[in-house]
């Protein structure tokens, strides 16, 4: 059973416009606790597609965001508003306009950052639970140049082919066991047509803040980021080929959290893509024992 997404929109503080979508179940689980997905850095909605249909046909909620200047949502005319704070924000209106009163959140890389700032201003009786796809708080810094040299070699590309031809040769070590229809798929989730050609579907100004990272770019320990989340049960998804979320790292998380359970994802690299029904089963589970009722 296919669930068709319903677009819905917000305004930002200084008036973007703001959008996101939220598959609704056919027939919604009493104490089905909803679920708010934030996406990756350069990446948006349709990344939660599989995963929040397969949720809704067991009878949750699912909303997912586009951060500003990505998908749907406005572009913003200030790059530098392209931050975690001024993202945050914008999340806090979406809330505040969804009057959730409990709310689990899931989290791709940028988004799992979000959900651990979320835990310091949320209490957990509202935002009971977070599921990190593929982020921790220690960030390796290699393979932050590795996502700063992807955004430098994007371009107008022909067609969704040429797109996922170039996502193949980038990123098959990591995603060893995806087809050719698979990687057309992932084109046509970080991709969007336009009369010049296909492009990426975000802002290219959304590459100037990774234009300053460098091999000698000190990054910040992010545990003092992760500790509100300790109050909350976690789940973590990492891909078995991550550069990003070491398995060491998901090790000193785990020693860390006193109710952590942890998944690792075969043959896929950061970000799990969260298509197949180990992650969406995994996550399913997570939530009905310890969240729901």
């Amino acid at each position: 059973m296919s669930i068709t997404a319903e677009d819905f929109h917000w305004t930002a503080a200084d008036g973007l416009r703001l959008a996101g979508c939220v598959w609704r179940p056919p027939v919604e689980v009493p104490g089905a606790v909803p679920l708010i997905c934030l996406p990756g850095l350069s990446r948006n909605t349709r990344d939660f597609e599989d995963v929040g249909q397969a949720l809704a046909r067991d009878g949750r909620k699912v909303f997912a965001l586009d951060y500003r200047g990505r998908g749907r949502s406005d572009w913003d005319p200030n790059w530098t508003n392209y931050s975690l704070p001024v993202e945050s924000s914008d999340i806090a209106l979406f809330l505040a306009q969804a009057a959730l009163p409990r709310f689990a959140v899931l989290g791709t890389s940028r988004g799992g950052l979000h959900a651990m700032m979320m835990a310091a201003q949320i209490p957990r009786e509202i935002f009971c639970a977070a599921i990190l796809n593929d982020v921790g708080p220690r960030i390796e810094l290699g393979a932050l140049l590795d996502i700063r040299d992807s955004f430098a070699a994007r371009r107008v590309y022909s067609s969704f082919e040429d797109v996922a031809a170039t996502l193949k040769n980038a990123l098959a070590r990591d995603f060893p066991k995806i087809d050719d229809d698979g990687w057309l798929k992932f084109a046509r989730q970080a991709g969007k047509a336009t009369d010049d050609g296909v492009i990426f579907d975000h802002d290219p100004a959304l590459d100037k803040p990774m234009e300053a990272i460098t091999a000698d770019t000190p990054w910040p320990e992010l545990w003092p980021l992760f500790a509100p989340l300790l109050d909350r049960p976690v789940l973590v998804l990492r891909g078995a080929n991550s550069r990003l979320l070491t398995q060491a790292t998901l090790k000193d998380m785990a020693a860390t959290h006193p109710d952590l359970s942890s998944l690792t994802i075969p043959d896929e690299g950061h970000a799990p893509l969260l298509w197949d029904n180990l992650s969406q089963r995994a996550i399913g589970d997570f939530l009905r024992a310890k969240v729901d009722g």
